[in-house]
């Protein structure tokens, strides 16, 4: 969940140095830095960048006296990569052995379901609300991606209406080829659990990081697969919001598939605008920025900037400053790659228009992309039933195979509080409050579909 707590505050932060303070020359790094060398090393870059930023903060009284600087300095937002020193959910009261901030919120509303149901054997994913597991069932012997996610710290963020927000958007998705699949989801006292496909190609930014850009065949097909996805959640009133390449999962085919839905926007339809501030920097749309009331021609705009991203290495007006790349989304024209093709060029162009009533989807949402010459050497009804042979095979050897996936992950240990809950004294959330916030959420699908 990376809404733009951070982001908005950091573009704050860096007009306040820099005009009001000028003489200082303080700029904030942006989310991500790219390089010919594309190593993990580039994280450990950017928390060095915000750890200096921090640091001559703190040596400036006159910033420092500041509100907005004070609020940045006491910020607590998720991270692309978090640091494993400062997980909440790992974080212990010495006195105590057990954790700092824990919230009871009762049992399970799915008595079928339970943490002892799995056995966890590698971590493959960790978020400010806790991590991202790979699962073996023990009644099955089925591989699963389950996500679990603390109550207390969702419930200290008063974060709950994101986290239901994606547990419905889930439920949507029923079979959908290019969305992730929820198979079940249950809750213990402390912990909320989502049990999902093992989608085990690899993120889309993986493989962007290790081969810069795509050819404009693969990135056709990735775009395609990715508008479908979109277009289904537009049909069924759903805004997604947060498309950038994390988000995107390759199968073991090669197929996309669509996850995270924890910024979606529910209930909008064509015609309905929304408000709400949220995303990541590099992939907001123009009207988003301007705080304007936006639809969901929003994701098309995210679509844009994904597409250039695979056919440029970067996304489409990226800078290493965030308040330099807002002014670049609101005014700066789109430069593409001189060897694109034209209708390369045209969609990006049309996709990338910076007044949403003119961008492409504005008329008639997914139909306008489908019937943009950037595809049509396209065949979308064979597209949907994965007939079309990916471009890219991600060479999975297994149902277990985590070769995909960030060795920053994998390498780390499974903590013990990811699969054992138990009954805590509420801290900053009563029972009753608690057991409120989370009312639905255990979901179990009809009886074919899962026995124990």
């Amino acid at each position: 969940m990376n809404g733009l707590c951070l982001g908005d505050m950091q573009n704050s932060i860096s007009y306040i140095t820099r005009k009001q303070f000028p003489a200082m020359n303080l700029k904030i790094p942006a989310k991500r830095i790219f390089g010919d060398n594309f190593d993990p090393e580039f994280i450990q870059q950017r928390r060095a960048g915000l750890n200096e930023f921090i640091q001559n903060l703190l040596q400036r009284q006159e910033l420092c006296s500041h509100p907005d600087v004070q609020a940045f300095l006491k910020l607590d937002c998720s991270r692309r990569h978090s640091d494993p020193s400062e997980d909440e959910d790992e974080r212990v009261d010495h006195k105590n052995g057990s954790p700092s901030q824990n919230v009871n919120l009762g049992p399970s509303g799915n008595p079928h379901a339970k943490p002892s149901d799995f056995e966890y054997l590698k971590l493959i994913g960790k978020g400010s609300f806790g991590k991202v597991v790979l699962t073996r069932g023990k009644h099955d012997g089925r591989y699963y991606a389950v996500k679990v996610l603390q109550k207390k710290i969702i419930l200290n963020k008063k974060e709950q209406k994101h986290i239901m927000a994606e547990r419905n958007v889930l439920l949507k998705n029923v079979k959908h080829p290019f969305l992730v699949h929820l198979h079940y989801s249950f809750q213990t006292s402390d912990k909320l659990f989502f049990v999902l496909d093992f989608i085990n190609g690899g993120e889309l930014f993986f493989h962007l990081q290790r081969e810069r850009y795509f050819a404009e065949q693969r990135a056709r097909f990735y775009a395609a697969e990715i508008a479908c996805a979109l277009g289904y959640l537009h049909s069924i009133q759903i805004i997604y919001r947060d498309l950038k390449p994390e988000n995107i999962l390759l199968d073991s085919e090669g197929h996309i598939v669509l996850t995270d839905f924890g910024l979606c926007k529910e209930g909008i339809s064509n015609s309905d605008k929304t408000l709400t501030f949220c995303g990541t920097p590099e992939y907001l749309a123009p009207e988003v920025i301007k705080k304007q009331p936006y639809d969901n021609t929003v994701d098309w705009w995210c679509l844009g900037s994904v597409l250039y991203e695979m056919l440029h290495g970067l996304p489409p007006f990226y800078n290493r400053d965030i308040a330099t790349m807002y002014e670049n989304i609101l005014h700066k024209p789109l430069v593409t790659r001189p060897d694109i093709s034209l209708t390369a060029s045209g969609i990006l162009e049309e996709l990338l228009e910076k007044d949403p009533k003119q961008r492409l989807g504005s008329n008639n949402d997914f139909e306008d992309i489908k019937h943009h010459p950037f595809f049509t050497s396209l065949n979308w009804t064979e597209l949907v039933e994965k007939k079309i042979p990916p471009p890219y095979d991600p060479h999975v050897d297994g149902p277990d195979d985590i070769s995909n996936f960030d060795t920053e992950f994998t390498n780390a240990m499974v903590p013990d509080s990811v699969c054992i809950s138990s009954d805590y004294s509420i801290v900053n959330a009563s029972v009753e409050e608690a057991d409120d916030a989370f009312i639905g959420f255990s979901y179990a699908p009809p009886s074919d579909d899962w026995s124990y």
